[in-house]
């Protein structure tokens, strides 16, 4: 789960890190009122999405006249960005935060995130602030410092220096972003979160850090113990039928094929998926219906691919352990019955009750074509979509 910039620097200041001060908007009528009471005489105007990149789009702006701010906000609500996170389709503005400007001595870049290879807790610093880090990591590798931990209550003094020790900070600076360091480690501990990310740290002329912009991601397992978070959460940034397959445990992630695809298991999933690739086609979805499925879950599962209008054709591939094939049939043609199914559809069906789920999908009148394997499967669902 990704919450926006402004909530994640209260969160920081909650836990003492120095961030710049600031104030959200969430639509035309509050603009007027709320830039009234700024003082400073630059301010920053930054677009609220769940994207990066939002710079380069025109959504962060820098501002040194209050009636050119009122005016430039007015503009960037309702506007849609277009980054390389967004997709083609761009995000609509509908929440801005303006922040007093900072002078800028130094960009620097600091994270914390989980890392699940080794099963410990990585710091990445570098002195390439503002920058894609990844950018950074492949042209410039020398510039990335990365620290990793074994999970602790606190940091020790010797990990915090070792986190910072590419900034070459003054004893002040260094006071300051030992806060920091430790800022971050107890929110990802104690939030659930899964990355936080400072880029830039900056230190100002007159020498003081602060968190110039903040990037947090939580980890949806966890919501559940914690409802401060899971409050945070901006439906508006999300896709629709995702928010829908959310309330029915199922997970389905959007892509931008012609087929689409119903799976139980993620392993299988992608197998699905590369087979699909193979034979020249690409898939609509990831969705995988988990284990003991009911047939209403399967019957939603069939709905929310059916709601694609890019989806062209239909394979569902199952394998049946703990979920039973004849509880996915059922599902299935009772969704087909009610959407009046008008695209091909290609079932593969082993395990537990894989013959009496034939049956039942033979029986359904619905025109539903059988597969022998995932390799059979796959070719005939492409070849049916052509």
């Amino acid at each position: 789960m990704n919450i926006h910039e402004y909530q994640s620097k209260e969160i920081l200041r909650k836990y003492g890190a120095p961030v710049s001060n600031g104030i959200v908007i969430n639509n035309h009528s509050e603009i007027k009122l709320k830039i009234s009471n700024l003082k400073k005489k630059e301010y920053v105007l930054k677009a609220q999405i769940h994207a990066g990149g939002r710079g380069k789009a025109g959504g962060v702006k820098l501002i040194k006249d209050i009636k050119e701010l009122e005016k430039e906000a007015n503009k960037m609500i309702g506007k849609v960005l277009k980054t390389h996170q967004t997709g083609p389709e761009g995000k609509e503005v509908k929440t801005l935060y303006i922040e007093e400007a900072s002078e800028i001595e130094k960009e620097l870049y600091l994270s914390c995130l989980i890392d699940r290879e080794t099963s410990k807790i990585a710091f990445i610093s570098s002195t390439e602030g503002g920058m894609d880090i990844e950018q950074v990591a492949k042209s410039q590798p020398g510039k990335i410092n990365t620290v990793k931990l074994d999970l602790k209550n606190e940091m020790q003094a010797e990990d915090i220096d070792k986190v910072i020790s590419p900034f070459n900070f003054n004893e002040k600076q260094k006071k300051d972003a030992y806060k920091i360091v430790n800022a971050i480690y107890k929110i990802l501990i104690e939030k659930d979160a899964s990355l936080i990310e400072i880029n830039p740290l900056i230190i100002t002329k007159d020498g003081n850090l602060i968190c110039l912009d903040a990037k947090m991601n939580f980890d949806d397992n966890a919501m559940y113990r914690r409802p401060e978070i899971l409050e945070l959460r901006d439906l508006n940034e999300e896709d629709p039928t995702e928010i829908a397959a959310s309330k029915y445990d199922l997970a389905y992630i959007k892509l931008n094929g012609s087929i689409g695809c119903m799976v139980n298991g993620a392993g299988l999933a992608m197998a699905t998926m590369d087979i699909i690739k193979l034979y020249g086609q690409e898939p609509a979805n990831f969705l995988d219906v988990g284990g003991g499925a009911s047939k209403e879950k399967v019957a939603e599962a069939f709905k929310l691919i059916l709601s694609d209008k890019n989806v062209r054709g239909i394979l569902i591939n199952i394998f049946g352990g703990i979920m039973r094939c004849d509880v996915l049939a059922q599902g299935v043609v009772e969704a087909a019955k009610e959407i009046k199914l008008s695209v091909p559809l290609v079932v593969r069906l082993a395990g537990t009750n894989y013959k009496e789920g034939k049956e039942i999908l033979d029986k359904s009148n619905l025109k539903i074509l059988s597969a022998s394997d995932l390799n059979d499967a796959a070719k005939k669902i492409v070849e049916a979509i052509k």
